[in-house]
């Protein structure tokens, strides 16, 4: 329905030029609140109303005889009708909702996908885990979030890039190694000469125990064979940091994610980059020294107060680093980049945009955006489980995934805005009844695919087969939300919200379901039947499309 859609509007924007020189541009149709209400609906004749000086009813009334003298609104429109103030509802006629099935059928996998842009990419960075311990189920939220915004980004055509940026320098990394070494040496939390701060898990003394072994571990983007001695404190760094990236990329893979590269923080020292912005701040004048620490004049760009940079014992604090590696972002090419981080960095988006905009780069105030989340409560059993005995203090992303599956982690994760508390109940996600959001969905789709397959046809004659038996309010309803599908994604990447794919595709299965109890599919006439088979075949088509951008698979049968 998405011609059927261009040519109402065309029509309408048509109109409102004539009644008022460029109101054509402003040309919308909105959903009614109300399905009864009609299946579009435009307030065009109240926003007109006081410029031209006339009650919007008299202008919606003039609007209404003029597109219902048009050959398109006669060809698609059964009626429109004024409510209210000035509402126009418009309702469709079977033909034009019947289009979108053919749209679905002949598109495919691209229904609501549009044309690779050029000139503009777009880097999301997100999981960017310290490599100091398994990943918990937060990160699982994050990589579940960033990899749907990635793929919301390339169903509207932008070239997206993902990227892992890991600490691999500074205090946490040292706890990390003297914690290995004190587990080679024999010593556990709670011995005397255990070192504190520590990591205190049991994958500390496995790495500890590969370490001696003088194993050899290797991860996407990097290789180690440890040495065995235990007084090498670097080279126990250095395996534990590899072991432990090895460790989060059999979680990501797990998980379906991937990257297309990894940004080491220390490279951000050893190339000089954090000196050069220094510098750059300095030179532009925005800085100042106190205390015999470096400050940033970040109050002049909206942030609360001045921050330090440089610490008086010769340190920098942690947001010089990070406003160095967004400079970097930007000299790579990138003119949008999304951060998906912890509602715990909010403290550090008005410093790191201060700088990049002290630094003189040319780089757009609100570079970069944000997408901030909150923790994960995991319910098991109708209890809270707080701890790992893996990771030591929390639950880990692959506990979650062993005990429920990929598809339910990554819908229940995105089945909630990012900034809201959200509970993963495991119980729930291995239920397979209607109560279980992802088992809904997924069986929505696997319920067609028995049908197609009972049915034993060629699923690609049906692009062409007579829509005219599909005029059931039940049939009418499930074509209008399958129309519905690509503003959607437009909404959702825009709002950087997969959670409304989650809401669309809970909401395609029912009315689903819905028709599916209403009318019998494989039935005896020959015309109907095929008519209902596309019907149905474009909505698994939708399905399998929305699950997509989840990272959700959508089996064909349960």
């Amino acid at each position: 329905m998405l011609l059927v859609k261009q040519e109402l509007l065309a029509a309408l924007a048509a109109e409102l030029d004539q009644l008022s020189p460029g109101a054509g541009l402003k040309a919308a149709f909105e959903s009614p609140k109300v399905a009864a209400h009609g299946d579009f609906a435009s307030t065009a004749a109240m926003q007109l109303a006081k410029p031209l000086k006339l009650n919007p009813r008299q202008v919606a009334d003039g609007l209404k005889a003029a597109l219902l003298a048009t050959p398109v609104y006669q060809r698609w429109v059964d009626a429109i009708e004024i409510a209210g103030p000035g509402f126009i509802n418009f309702r469709l006629k079977p033909e034009a909702k019947q289009q979108t099935v053919r749209e679905v059928l002949q598109a495919a996998g691209l229904y609501g996908v549009k044309p690779l842009q050029t000139g503009q990419r777009v880097l999301v960075e997100f999981v960017s885990a310290n490599p100091t311990g398994p990943l918990h189920v937060g990160h699982g939220r994050q990589a579940a979030l960033g990899d749907a915004i990635c793929n919301l980004f390339a169903t509207q055509g932008q070239d997206v890039y993902r990227e892992f940026y890991y600490n691999d320098a500074g205090v946490q990394i040292h706890t990390l190694a003297t914690s290995t070494q004190a587990r080679a040496q024999g010593l556990k939390p709670g011995d005397t000469g255990w070192p504190e701060p520590a990591y205190n898990g049991d994958y500390i003394a496995d790495i500890a125990a590969d370490f001696m072994a003088k194993k050899t571990v290797k991860s996407d983007d990097r290789e180690f064979t440890a040495s065995g001695d235990i007084e090498d404190l670097d080279a126990i760094r250095q395996f534990a940091v590899a072991y432990l990236r090895r460790e989060q990329d059999l979680d990501l893979h797990a998980f379906s994610v991937k990257f297309d590269n990894y940004y080491l923080e220390s490279s951000l020292y050893s190339s000089g980059r954090v000196e050069d912005t220094v510098a750059k701040l300095k030179a532009a004048g925005k800085t100042y020294e106190l205390d015999g620490a470096l400050w940033l004049r970040s109050i002049d760009y909206g942030d609360d107060k001045d921050r330090v940079m440089r610490k008086s014992d010769g340190g920098y604090t942690y947001f010089v680093p990070d406003v160095a590696y967004h400079l970097a972002k930007w000299e790579r090419g990138f003119s949008k980049a999304i951060n998906i981080q912890g509602m715990d960095h909010h403290g550090t988006i008005a410093r790191v945009r201060a700088g990049l905009q002290a630094a003189g780069a040319g780089i757009p105030e609100g570079y970069p955006d944000y997408v901030l989340h909150t923790m994960v409560r995991v319910v098991k059993g109708g209890e809270e489980v707080k701890i790992s005995k893996r990771a030591g203090s929390y639950v880990t992303l692959r506990d979650l995934i062993e005990w429920t599956s990929k598809d339910a982690v990554r819908f229940f994760l995105l089945s909630r805005k990012p900034d809201t508390e959200y509970t993963f109940d495991v119980d729930l996600a291995v239920a397979k009844n209607n109560d279980n959001p992802v088992y809904y969905v997924q069986y929505a789709h696997a319920r067609i695919c028995s049908v197609l397959a009972a049915w034993g046809g060629d699923e690609a004659s049906l692009k062409d087969v007579d829509l005219a038996a599909l005029a059931s309010p039940q049939a009418q309803a499930l074509m209008l939300l399958m129309a519905k599908y690509p503003d959607m994604l437009v909404n959702a990447a825009t709002g950087f919200a997969p959670h409304d794919v989650a809401f669309y595709l809970r909401e395609l299965a029912a009315s689903y379901h819905s028709y599916y109890d209403a009318e019998r599919i494989l039935v005896d006439e020959e015309a109907v039947k095929l008519a209902r088979l596309a019907l149905v075949a474009a909505t698994a088509q939708v399905l399998h499309n929305g699950l997509a951008v989840l990272g959700v698979d959508a089996p064909r049968k349960m």
